[in-house]
């Protein structure tokens, strides 16, 4: 049986409103107003919270299940954990994602990321992040759209905000976090299901 959300994407996908031609990604954290578990201190912000890293096709729907870590860790680990739950929920519409472009900020440059990309025949659209290396890149440069790069502006950003309108996802409550990512769950679904309202 499927779970909602894969669910609406079948029903997306069928009524041909997917585009997964580009596949853009990001993350974004949550502040919480308590305790609880899965929650980081990060320094650079002062803030107690949780990371969740999502991926959204060109026309802004939610298309993978999200991962989510204590807002203390880097967001660059968690996109390894991310790429197979996003083959899942492909495989489980009956898309096929060879060939796809994944767009993704500088933050995720590296060889591991790139690699994990590759493996799944997906094409990386990465910009470099000069800050990863102490000398520049010999051989080839690493391909990069600045087009399709832009697109995320309008679409992961996008989703993100539309996420920020639901006021229980702004600041976290839930002490528990099953309680706090079902939320999260039920808003990407409601942002996927505005084609039918």
């Amino acid at each position: 049986m499927l779970n909602p959300s894969a669910a609406v994407h079948r029903r997306l996908h069928q009524d041909q409103l997917l585009d997964l031609t580009v596949i853009h990604g990001d993350g974004t954290s949550t502040a919480a107003k308590k305790g609880g578990d899965n929650l980081g201190y990060s320094g650079h912000r002062h803030q107690k919270g949780d990371k969740v890293v999502a991926f959204c096709d060109r026309r802004c729907n939610v298309i993978a299940p999200f991962v989510s870590a204590p807002g203390n860790r880097n967001e660059s680990p968690l996109l390894r954990d991310a790429l197979p739950r996003l083959t899942q929920m492909a495989r489980a519409i009956g898309m096929d994602l060879q060939g796809s472009t994944v767009s993704l900020d500088g933050v995720y440059d590296c060889r591991a990321n790139r690699k994990a990309i590759f493996n799944r025949d997906m094409i990386p659209n990465i910009p470099e992040n000069p800050r990863g290396r102490k000398a520049p890149k010999r051989g080839r440069k690493l391909r990069f759209d600045p087009a399709i790069f832009e697109e995320r502006f309008r679409t992961i950003e996008r989703v993100f905000a539309w996420e920020d309108k639901f006021r229980r996802l702004l600041l976290r409550f839930e002490r528990l976090s099953p309680v706090h990512y079902a939320f999260k769950t039920l808003a990407y679904t409601m942002i996927n299901l505005r084609h039918y309202c």
